[in-house]
């Protein structure tokens, strides 16, 4: 249980700390580039709100991994942000407001108005945090092994933060705060599309980091036992 518990609270670190990063990309990339403000102030608000408000949460139900007590105790002077995590938030968070950063540019590259490539945005970070809680699941099993069942309550989570802002983009009085409104199920289509890239990068990044550590064990192996 201890060793659940401590999964968890890295599983939770990663998510949170993934997205601020991403948010942050997004925003420092948009000002080099002057482009106009990615997203106002009641957009980031809602957009913490309607995910990690509600994934954060749910994510603390993930039940253990399989495996997990036939694995080295950690070291007890091992710092909770160390490599691997340290790793994973970079290369995730970089990604997504990478990604964000080009389809809002692209978005206006295109003739979309402010508000409409606002609204896009919006939308593509919400999935993109919604698609990184799966993501956060796990950091070493890959997204697809691991039952939807196992936490039912993160799934509903991740669905029902997208209903909610869908929701949003329909009813009068939060259309008008957010300053969003509704869109083409293409629109949507497209916009999950560039979401679902943040799994394939989650993938490659696991595979990665697992072969990383088989050669670290590797290096600290004695000569007879290789």
């Amino acid at each position: 249980e201890g060793r659940i518990a401590y999964a968890n609270v890295r599983k939770l670190i990663y998510l949170l700390i993934t997205t601020g990063l991403g948010e942050i990309v997004l925003f420092l990339l948009a000002i080099v580039a002057q482009l106009p403000v990615p997203l106002f102030a009641v957009q980031l608000l809602w957009l913490n709100l309607v995910t990690n408000g509600v994934q954060d949460v749910a994510l603390a139900f993930e039940r253990g991994e399989p495996g997990m007590l036939r694995r080295p105790p950690r070291p007890p002077r091992e710092r909770l942000f160390e490599r691997r995590m340290m790793i994973q938030v970079a290369v995730t968070g970089t990604y997504m407001g990478a990604a964000a950063f080009a389809f809002y540019f692209w978005s206006l590259e295109r003739g979309l108005s402010e508000p409409t490539a606002r609204n896009l945005l919006l939308l593509l970070m919400v999935l993109f945090e919604n698609v990184h809680a799966l993501n956060a699941r796990s950091e070493t099993r890959s997204v697809f092994r691991i039952p939807i069942a196992a936490n039912p309550f993160l799934i509903a989570a991740i669905v029902g933060a997208q209903g909610v802002h869908i929701a949003a983009m329909h009813l009068p009085g939060l259309r008008s705060v957010l300053d969003v409104q509704p869109i083409a199920v293409s629109d949507w289509l497209m916009v999950a599309a560039v979401a679902a890239s943040l799994l394939v990068i989650g993938e490659i990044l696991k595979v990665a980091m697992a072969r990383l550590d088989r050669r670290a064990i590797q290096r600290h192996m004695p000569v007879s036992d290789l």
